[in-house]
Protein backbone atom coordinates (compact mmCIF):
# COMPACT_ATOMS: atom_id res chain seq x y z
CA UNK A 1 0.00 0.00 0.00
CA UNK A 2 1.30 3.18 -1.26
CA UNK A 3 1.66 6.83 0.67
CA UNK A 4 -0.32 9.00 -0.95
CA UNK A 5 -0.73 12.31 0.70
CA UNK A 6 1.64 14.35 3.34
CA UNK A 7 2.19 12.46 6.51
CA UNK A 8 0.75 14.50 9.91
CA UNK A 9 2.29 13.34 13.25
CA UNK A 10 1.08 13.79 16.50
CA UNK A 11 3.03 15.51 18.97
CA UNK A 12 3.49 12.98 21.33
CA UNK A 13 3.94 9.37 19.78
CA UNK A 14 1.36 7.06 20.92
CA UNK A 15 3.88 4.83 22.86
CA UNK A 16 4.79 7.45 24.91
CA UNK A 17 1.64 9.32 26.13
CA UNK A 18 0.82 7.65 29.42
CA UNK A 19 1.83 9.00 32.95
CA UNK A 20 1.46 6.84 35.42
CA UNK A 21 2.21 5.88 39.25
CA UNK A 22 5.84 4.01 39.46
CA UNK A 23 5.75 0.17 41.58
CA UNK A 24 7.52 2.01 44.34
CA UNK A 25 4.15 4.30 44.58
CA UNK A 26 2.05 1.27 45.21
CA UNK A 27 1.20 0.89 49.10
CA UNK A 28 3.55 -1.10 50.28
CA UNK A 29 0.95 -3.78 51.39
CA UNK A 30 -0.47 -4.20 48.02
CA UNK A 31 3.28 -4.91 46.39
CA UNK A 32 3.71 -7.60 49.08
CA UNK A 33 0.04 -8.69 48.08
CA UNK A 34 0.84 -8.69 44.36
CA UNK A 35 3.93 -10.76 44.92
CA UNK A 36 2.50 -13.36 46.73
CA UNK A 37 0.27 -13.70 43.96
CA UNK A 38 3.10 -13.97 41.60
CA UNK A 39 4.70 -16.55 44.36
CA UNK A 40 8.22 -14.11 44.39
CA UNK A 41 9.61 -10.64 45.00
CA UNK A 42 8.91 -8.39 42.19
CA UNK A 43 12.30 -7.47 40.88
CA UNK A 44 11.41 -5.47 37.65
CA UNK A 45 8.08 -3.44 36.59
CA UNK A 46 7.97 -1.99 32.75
CA UNK A 47 5.37 0.62 32.78
CA UNK A 48 3.09 0.51 29.89
CA UNK A 49 4.50 3.94 27.73
CA UNK A 50 0.92 3.98 25.67
CA UNK A 51 -2.62 5.11 27.12
CA UNK A 52 -4.05 7.65 28.78
CA UNK A 53 -5.66 6.80 32.43
CA UNK A 54 -3.04 7.58 35.28
CA UNK A 55 -3.62 3.78 36.83
CA UNK A 56 -0.77 1.95 37.60
CA UNK A 57 0.49 -0.85 34.50
CA UNK A 58 3.05 -2.16 34.21
CA UNK A 59 4.98 -5.69 33.05
CA UNK A 60 6.22 -7.02 36.15
CA UNK A 61 8.77 -9.39 36.49
CA UNK A 62 9.36 -11.88 39.80
CA UNK A 63 12.88 -12.95 41.12
CA UNK A 64 12.03 -16.20 40.00
CA UNK A 65 11.34 -15.37 36.41
CA UNK A 66 7.79 -15.19 36.16
CA UNK A 67 6.18 -12.07 34.65
CA UNK A 68 2.60 -10.65 34.37
CA UNK A 69 1.04 -7.40 33.41
CA UNK A 70 -0.30 -6.06 36.04
CA UNK A 71 -3.16 -3.19 36.21
CA UNK A 72 -3.81 -1.68 39.76
CA UNK A 73 -6.43 1.60 40.75
CA UNK A 74 -7.69 2.86 43.49
CA UNK A 75 -11.40 1.02 44.20
CA UNK A 76 -12.89 4.73 44.65
CA UNK A 77 -11.34 5.31 41.04
CA UNK A 78 -13.86 4.28 38.12
CA UNK A 79 -10.57 3.01 36.34
CA UNK A 80 -11.36 -0.09 38.95
CA UNK A 81 -14.58 -0.73 37.48
CA UNK A 82 -12.61 -0.51 34.29
CA UNK A 83 -10.43 -3.08 34.93
CA UNK A 84 -12.99 -5.52 36.25
CA UNK A 85 -14.59 -5.37 33.21
CA UNK A 86 -12.02 -5.58 30.93
CA UNK A 87 -11.36 -9.03 33.13
CA UNK A 88 -14.71 -10.15 32.98
CA UNK A 89 -14.90 -9.57 28.94
CA UNK A 90 -10.98 -10.74 28.20
CA UNK A 91 -11.68 -13.83 29.72
CA UNK A 92 -14.83 -14.71 27.48
CA UNK A 93 -13.23 -13.80 24.18
CA UNK A 94 -13.64 -16.61 21.64
CA UNK A 95 -10.15 -18.21 21.29
CA UNK A 96 -9.94 -16.80 17.69
CA UNK A 97 -9.84 -13.40 18.82
CA UNK A 98 -5.72 -11.94 19.61
CA UNK A 99 -6.25 -10.65 23.17
CA UNK A 100 -4.38 -10.95 26.36
CA UNK A 101 -6.06 -12.81 28.50
CA UNK A 102 -6.67 -12.66 32.71
CA UNK A 103 -4.35 -14.70 34.66
CA UNK A 104 -5.96 -13.48 37.90
CA UNK A 105 -7.76 -10.62 39.91
CA UNK A 106 -8.22 -9.90 43.10
CA UNK A 107 -8.74 -7.07 46.05
CA UNK A 108 -6.18 -5.63 48.23
CA UNK A 109 -5.48 -2.61 50.39
CA UNK A 110 -8.57 -1.00 48.60
CA UNK A 111 -6.84 -1.73 45.21
CA UNK A 112 -8.32 -3.65 42.21
CA UNK A 113 -6.00 -5.77 40.62
CA UNK A 114 -5.73 -7.47 37.03
CA UNK A 115 -3.29 -9.87 35.84
CA UNK A 116 -2.90 -10.34 32.25
CA UNK A 117 -1.05 -12.29 30.18
CA UNK A 118 1.87 -10.19 29.18
CA UNK A 119 2.73 -9.27 25.47
CA UNK A 120 6.32 -9.28 24.48
CA UNK A 121 5.20 -6.27 21.78
CA UNK A 122 5.28 -2.64 21.11
CA UNK A 123 2.65 0.10 20.20
CA UNK A 124 3.30 0.80 16.21
CA UNK A 125 4.71 3.72 15.62
CA UNK A 126 3.47 6.68 13.27
CA UNK A 127 3.30 7.00 10.66
CA UNK A 128 2.24 3.49 10.28
CA UNK A 129 4.22 0.91 8.38
CA UNK A 130 2.02 -1.00 6.02
CA UNK A 131 3.57 -4.40 7.37
CA UNK A 132 1.76 -3.26 10.95
CA UNK A 133 -1.50 -2.22 9.99
CA UNK A 134 -2.08 -5.26 8.07
CA UNK A 135 -1.74 -7.38 11.24
CA UNK A 136 -3.69 -4.98 13.12
CA UNK A 137 -6.48 -5.43 10.35
CA UNK A 138 -6.21 -9.10 10.09
CA UNK A 139 -6.17 -9.31 13.95
CA UNK A 140 -9.33 -7.50 14.03
CA UNK A 141 -10.72 -8.85 10.69
CA UNK A 142 -10.08 -12.30 12.87
CA UNK A 143 -11.60 -11.42 16.07
CA UNK A 144 -14.62 -9.24 14.14
CA UNK A 145 -15.96 -12.77 12.58
CA UNK A 146 -15.51 -14.21 15.40
CA UNK A 147 -17.41 -11.94 17.46
CA UNK A 148 -20.39 -11.62 14.63
CA UNK A 149 -22.67 -13.53 16.97
CA UNK A 150 -21.30 -13.17 20.50
CA UNK A 151 -22.64 -15.75 23.31
CA UNK A 152 -24.94 -14.44 25.83
CA UNK A 153 -22.24 -14.79 28.84
CA UNK A 154 -20.03 -12.42 26.66
CA UNK A 155 -22.71 -10.09 26.99
CA UNK A 156 -23.58 -10.56 30.74
CA UNK A 157 -21.53 -7.32 31.84
CA UNK A 158 -23.74 -5.32 29.80
CA UNK A 159 -22.74 -3.85 26.68
CA UNK A 160 -24.55 -1.10 25.47
CA UNK A 161 -25.32 -0.56 21.56
CA UNK A 162 -23.36 1.66 19.45
CA UNK A 163 -26.10 3.66 17.86
CA UNK A 164 -26.93 4.36 21.71
CA UNK A 165 -23.82 5.68 22.35
CA UNK A 166 -23.91 7.63 19.55
CA UNK A 167 -27.31 9.91 20.19
CA UNK A 168 -26.22 10.00 23.35
CA UNK A 169 -22.21 11.16 23.76
CA UNK A 170 -20.90 11.73 20.00
CA UNK A 171 -23.75 14.14 18.25
CA UNK A 172 -21.80 17.25 18.78
CA UNK A 173 -22.12 18.96 15.62
CA UNK A 174 -25.67 18.48 16.18
CA UNK A 175 -26.19 20.09 19.39
CA UNK A 176 -23.46 23.19 17.90
CA UNK A 177 -26.42 23.47 15.17
CA UNK A 178 -29.09 23.05 17.43
CA UNK A 179 -27.28 26.60 19.68
CA UNK A 180 -26.99 24.18 22.38
CA UNK A 181 -23.34 24.06 22.65
CA UNK A 182 -20.67 26.65 20.88
CA UNK A 183 -18.14 25.66 18.21
CA UNK A 184 -15.15 24.41 19.70
CA UNK A 185 -12.13 26.75 19.64
CA UNK A 186 -10.43 23.23 18.34
CA UNK A 187 -12.56 23.46 15.15
CA UNK A 188 -11.50 26.81 14.35
CA UNK A 189 -9.51 26.34 10.88
CA UNK A 190 -11.17 23.36 9.69
CA UNK A 191 -13.81 22.71 7.54
CA UNK A 192 -16.23 22.51 10.43
CA UNK A 193 -17.91 26.05 10.56
CA UNK A 194 -18.71 25.88 7.10
CA UNK A 195 -19.80 22.01 6.26
CA UNK A 196 -22.09 22.22 10.28
CA UNK A 197 -25.02 21.73 8.39
CA UNK A 198 -23.81 18.51 6.44
CA UNK A 199 -21.60 17.09 9.96
CA UNK A 200 -24.76 17.25 11.54
CA UNK A 201 -26.65 15.55 9.27
CA UNK A 202 -24.49 13.06 9.07
CA UNK A 203 -23.89 12.21 12.76
CA UNK A 204 -27.62 12.61 12.82
CA UNK A 205 -28.49 9.62 9.84
CA UNK A 206 -25.45 7.29 11.32
CA UNK A 207 -27.30 5.54 13.87
CA UNK A 208 -29.59 3.80 11.69
CA UNK A 209 -26.26 2.88 9.53
CA UNK A 210 -24.60 1.20 12.96
CA UNK A 211 -27.23 -1.15 14.20
CA UNK A 212 -26.52 -5.04 14.57
CA UNK A 213 -25.35 -7.48 16.77
CA UNK A 214 -21.75 -7.50 16.50
CA UNK A 215 -19.65 -7.20 19.54
CA UNK A 216 -17.10 -4.17 18.84
CA UNK A 217 -14.01 -3.58 20.04
CA UNK A 218 -14.91 0.18 20.77
CA UNK A 219 -11.68 2.05 21.36
CA UNK A 220 -9.83 0.54 18.67
CA UNK A 221 -7.00 2.95 17.83
CA UNK A 222 -3.37 2.45 17.45
CA UNK A 223 -2.09 2.44 20.95
CA UNK A 224 -4.74 -0.50 21.65
CA UNK A 225 -2.39 -2.72 20.06
CA UNK A 226 0.56 -4.69 20.14
CA UNK A 227 2.86 -5.80 17.63
CA UNK A 228 5.06 -8.89 18.95
CA UNK A 229 8.39 -10.22 18.00
CA UNK A 230 6.71 -12.84 15.20
CA UNK A 231 4.70 -9.74 13.38
CA UNK A 232 1.19 -10.71 14.62
CA UNK A 233 -0.93 -7.82 16.41
CA UNK A 234 -2.58 -8.39 19.27
CA UNK A 235 -5.53 -5.86 20.29
CA UNK A 236 -5.15 -4.73 23.95
CA UNK A 237 -8.00 -2.75 26.68
CA UNK A 238 -11.30 -4.43 25.69
CA UNK A 239 -12.31 -2.04 28.11
CA UNK A 240 -15.92 -0.04 25.98
CA UNK A 241 -17.32 -3.06 24.26
CA UNK A 242 -20.45 -1.92 22.30
CA UNK A 243 -23.16 -3.91 19.95
CA UNK A 244 -23.20 -2.52 16.20
CA UNK A 245 -20.99 -3.12 13.06
CA UNK A 246 -17.16 -3.82 12.88
CA UNK A 247 -16.38 -1.65 10.53
CA UNK A 248 -16.79 1.40 12.62
CA UNK A 249 -14.08 0.28 14.84
CA UNK A 250 -12.08 -0.36 11.57
CA UNK A 251 -12.81 3.62 10.62
CA UNK A 252 -11.93 4.46 13.90
CA UNK A 253 -8.55 2.65 13.77
CA UNK A 254 -7.72 3.65 10.12
CA UNK A 255 -7.69 7.63 11.00
CA UNK A 256 -4.11 7.20 11.70
CA UNK A 257 -3.73 5.04 8.38
CA UNK A 258 -4.59 8.29 6.76
CA UNK A 259 -2.80 10.68 8.89
CA UNK A 260 -0.03 8.55 7.90
CA UNK A 261 -0.43 9.63 4.09
CA UNK A 262 -2.00 5.83 3.31
CA UNK A 263 -5.29 5.31 1.10
CA UNK A 264 -7.02 4.71 4.26
CA UNK A 265 -10.01 4.16 1.92
CA UNK A 266 -8.53 1.23 0.33
CA UNK A 267 -7.74 -0.33 3.36
CA UNK A 268 -11.56 -0.49 4.94
CA UNK A 269 -13.20 -1.97 1.21
CA UNK A 270 -13.51 -4.96 2.40
CA UNK A 271 -15.51 -3.78 4.77
CA UNK A 272 -18.56 -3.59 2.85
CA UNK A 273 -19.00 0.05 4.50
CA UNK A 274 -21.46 1.98 3.42
CA UNK A 275 -19.87 5.42 2.22
CA UNK A 276 -22.50 7.41 4.25
CA UNK A 277 -21.62 5.57 7.03
CA UNK A 278 -18.58 6.07 6.84
CA UNK A 279 -18.46 9.45 6.43
CA UNK A 280 -21.06 9.83 9.61
CA UNK A 281 -18.35 7.45 11.82
CA UNK A 282 -15.95 10.27 10.84
CA UNK A 283 -18.17 13.23 11.28
CA UNK A 284 -19.13 11.91 15.09
CA UNK A 285 -15.74 11.01 15.75
CA UNK A 286 -14.49 14.23 14.60
CA UNK A 287 -16.93 16.44 16.67
CA UNK A 288 -16.51 13.61 19.82
CA UNK A 289 -12.77 14.49 19.85
CA UNK A 290 -12.71 18.28 19.22
CA UNK A 291 -15.09 18.83 21.69
CA UNK A 292 -13.06 16.97 24.29
CA UNK A 293 -10.24 18.76 23.19
CA UNK A 294 -11.42 21.79 23.66
CA UNK A 295 -12.23 21.25 27.38
CA UNK A 296 -9.34 22.31 29.14
CA UNK A 297 -6.22 20.50 31.37
CA UNK A 298 -7.59 16.87 31.66
CA UNK A 299 -7.73 14.59 34.85
CA UNK A 300 -5.80 11.76 32.62
CA UNK A 301 -2.42 11.92 30.42
CA UNK A 302 -1.60 15.92 30.35
CA UNK A 303 -1.61 14.18 26.68
CA UNK A 304 -4.82 13.08 26.20
CA UNK A 305 -5.97 16.71 24.51
CA UNK A 306 -3.37 16.73 21.79
CA UNK A 307 -4.30 12.84 20.67
CA UNK A 308 -7.62 13.96 20.86
CA UNK A 309 -7.12 17.19 18.53
CA UNK A 310 -4.82 15.26 16.38
CA UNK A 311 -7.71 12.66 16.03
CA UNK A 312 -10.39 14.94 15.31
CA UNK A 313 -8.18 17.19 13.05
CA UNK A 314 -7.17 13.85 11.44
CA UNK A 315 -10.80 12.46 10.97
CA UNK A 316 -12.44 15.40 9.79
CA UNK A 317 -9.53 16.26 6.88
CA UNK A 318 -10.10 12.40 5.71
CA UNK A 319 -14.07 13.12 6.01
CA UNK A 320 -13.09 16.24 3.81
CA UNK A 321 -11.06 14.45 1.35
CA UNK A 322 -13.77 11.72 0.71
CA UNK A 323 -16.26 14.57 0.01
CA UNK A 324 -14.63 16.60 -2.37
CA UNK A 325 -14.31 19.63 0.49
Amino acid sequence: MRFVRTISLPDVPYGSTAVRPGWPDLPDSLRQAISARLGAPIVSARSAGGGFTRAFAAVVTTSAGVTGFVKAAPLQDPTADWYAREAFLTSRLPAAVAAPRPLWTMIDSDYFVLCLEPVDGHVPALPWSPPELDAALSSWATAAEALSTPDAELLEAGVPPLADILRNEMSWWSEVAAGRESMPRTAHGTVAPARLAHLARLEQELPGLVAGRALMHGDLRIDNVLIDGSGRAHLCDWTWPCLGTPWFDTVTLLVTAFASGLDADAYLSDWDAPAEGVDGALAALAGYWLTRADGGPSSASPHSRQHQRFSGEQALAWLADRRGW
